[in-house]
């Protein structure tokens, strides 16, 4: 009788129309150069540690990271870096609706492919942003955790490390499924994306606990959907900072 209800926290407009590339769209505005500030502060991380390859998650679906993974994809390759954007994400992928891509060739092509060596130059896609190369997911498949920490995976990650200046990895909410354990410890960073008014306290911690689990090197977290205390002349939906101790700022 649906006595009991629940609204729905999943939110599917960024599967179906891409995620906002606020970057492009509006690279003037306060959100663009958020997304900036955000670039900067991941750089700071970079000091004493070499960072190639960085994976932008969540604790659930539909708080954001894809969006906050493209936009950071694209000032990177702004600030004149050659950048690479998998969708890592295989069970819902948004590459492909974001940067209106054809074809169904991808990553789980590579990953399931039984050929001894493939030709990248047939699955990486341009992106009409100069500096910025796609991979995107490809058709989904039966066994996304197993192919992402998979060995075939690994040396991908070391061959594309060598022609790019970064790659980013778009890789699946932490609490949802197993997949971005398997592949976390493998990059050199991993960003926590926190979405205002949906995202609990409880996710995040759990979230953190199986990072470090996974002996991943979490560089901080990025909240989005931030409503400002002014909002004159902000002329968008999406705010984004850049934090450090989530956890310990959860408890007060």
């Amino acid at each position: 009788m649906g006595i009991f209800k629940r609204k729905s926290r999943i939110d599917n407009n960024t599967m179906k129309n891409g995620a906002k590339l606020i970057t492009v769209a509006k690279p003037k505005s306060v959100a663009a150069e958020q997304f900036r500030t955000v670039r900067t502060n991941i750089h700071f991380m970079a000091v004493d540690r070499r960072l190639k390859t960085i994976a932008f998650t969540s604790a659930n679906i539909s708080e954001g990271k894809s969006t906050v993974a493209a936009n950071l994809a694209i000032v990177w390759a702004q600030e004149g870096k050659s950048v690479l954007l998998i969708d890592a994400d295989m069970r819902r992928p948004t590459l492909n609706s974001t940067f209106d891509l054809t074809g169904q060739s991808g990553l789980s092509t590579v990953l399931s492919s039984d050929q001894s060596e493939v030709n990248l130059n047939d699955v990486i896609q341009e992106s009409g942003i100069e500096g910025l190369d796609l991979l995107p997911s490809g058709a989904v498949p039966p066994n996304p955790a197993e192919l992402l920490s998979s060995q075939r995976m690994k040396v991908l990650l070391e061959a594309v490390q060598a022609q790019y200046d970064l790659v980013v990895l778009d890789v699946p909410p932490m609490l949802e499924v197993t997949d971005t354990q398997t592949i976390a410890g493998s990059v050199d960073g991993v960003v926590l994306v926190v979405r205002q008014g949906i995202t609990q306290k409880a996710g995040v911690r759990r979230a953190v606990e199986l990072l470090k689990m996974s002996h991943a090197h979490l560089l901080g977290y990025v909240m989005n959907d931030v409503v400002p205390e002014d909002d004159a002349g902000y002329g968008y939906g999406y705010g984004y900072g850049y934090g450090y101790g989530y956890e310990k700022e959860s408890e007060n």
